[in-house]
């Protein structure tokens, strides 16, 4: 089995769209066919109730692997054909202490993720909104970090604080940490403070290119999810937004936030099969009309009108629109007689005005 990459979706600021994230980002790139293992390492265990899985003493958790009890494919519940999650539980809010004492307790979730080959692509975590030992645990086991951030002013304050530690987790635990991107979230186009945090943040990264820091290549997603209720109503029925509803704006977003990352790592997500247009079927032929006429036969074409008896239309006639039109000349005006004037049933003819006409 191939390595597996592994992404933690951090930031100690809480509200701003971590889970929300790691959910719906998770589901729609394993609909494209990549094997997606969430990892609910939060003790308030949203991301395991986002998927309608109960907590509980019966279940399997991280914790149980944090512990020691049970190794990391024994806790993974499987909640779609390419969708795994291993779930948490709120006594995972005691493993800080538990493992106090512990030696490489900092290393527990790595060391079980290599014990054995998994049968994954990519690993997401969802961290807790915390800098202590179990977002420790998800850095050392991550390659890249991944921060979702609301464009406000405070949460860019919090981010230096985050890139620190982020920092000293490269130099000491994990030499292949790096940060991978931010992703904008709770977003309010209509705002004009939006577009200065994002401006102020470009100009960081920017400054940064090149650098020895583990964020001289991070990337700020162009696709932002903006702020929409349905996002927030889907955890309650145990959904992701695309099964709740697929057509809001939650859905178009974290959609098009799958499809950039798809163009980032190529590697993991399978291209997109291109869509089927379907065959339209073929008109079904109405059925034949009195005397055994079709009306979407092809209408017969008459060569020549000079054996088809002219047109008498008496007074009230009506034209059949059923029958083929001829082409019929007008007759021959008689001597002594007034000119007959063309009517419905005949072909269209120029007519010259008659003489007082032409006076006028």
């Amino acid at each position: 089995m191939p390595l597996v990459h592994t992404i933690a979706v951090i930031n100690q600021k809480g509200g701003v769209g971590k889970t929300t994230t790691v959910a719906n980002l998770g589901a729609a790139i394993a609909a494209r066919g990549c094997r997606v293992c969430l990892i609910d390492l939060d003790p308030q265990a949203h991301l395991t109730l986002h998927f309608n899985i109960e907590p509980g003493p019966k279940t399997l958790s991280v914790y149980d692997i944090l512990s020691g009890r049970a190794g990391f494919g024994e806790a993974c519940v499987k909640v779609d054909e390419h969708l795994t999650v291993v779930p948490s539980v709120i006594d995972l809010a005691a493993a800080e202490v538990e493992l106090a004492g512990m030696v490489g307790r900092e290393q527990i979730l790595r060391d079980s993720m290599e014990a054995q080959p998994q049968p994954f692509q990519l690993a997401m975590i969802d961290c807790p909104p915390s800098l202590g030992l179990l977002t420790l645990n998800a850095l050392a086991a991550a390659d890249e970090v991944f921060i979702p951030l609301q464009p406000h002013f405070l949460a860019l304050q919090g981010l230096g604080k985050l890139l620190e530690t982020v920092s000293l987790v490269q130099r000491r635990i994990n030499p292949n940490l790096r940060v991978g991107g931010v992703v904008l979230c709770l977003y309010e186009t209509a705002t004009r403070l939006a577009a200065e945090v994002v401006a102020d943040l470009s100009g960081f990264f920017e400054a940064n290119r090149g650098a020895k820091c583990p964020w001289a290549d991070a990337r700020i997603f162009s696709s932002v999810i903006r702020r929409n209720v349905k996002l927030a109503e889907c955890p309650s029925h145990g959904m992701t937004i695309f099964q709740y509803d697929a057509s809001s704006n939650g859905a178009a977003d974290y959609k098009a936030l799958a499809d950039e990352f798809a163009e980032f790592y190529p590697h993991l997500v399978p291209p997109e099969p291109p869509k089927k247009s379907r065959p339209r079927p073929a008109a079904k032929a109405p059925a034949a009309g009195p005397g055994g006429y079709n009306p979407a036969s092809p209408m017969p074409v008459v060569a020549s009108a000079a054996h088809l008896p002219p047109a008498q239309p008496g007074p009230g006639a009506t034209r059949n629109c059923a029958m083929p039109m001829a082409i019929v000349p007008p007759p021959r005006p008689q001597a002594g007689t007034r000119q007959i004037q063309p009517n419905a049933a005949m072909a269209p003819t120029i007519v010259p005005p008659p003489p007082e006409a032409a006076l006028l």
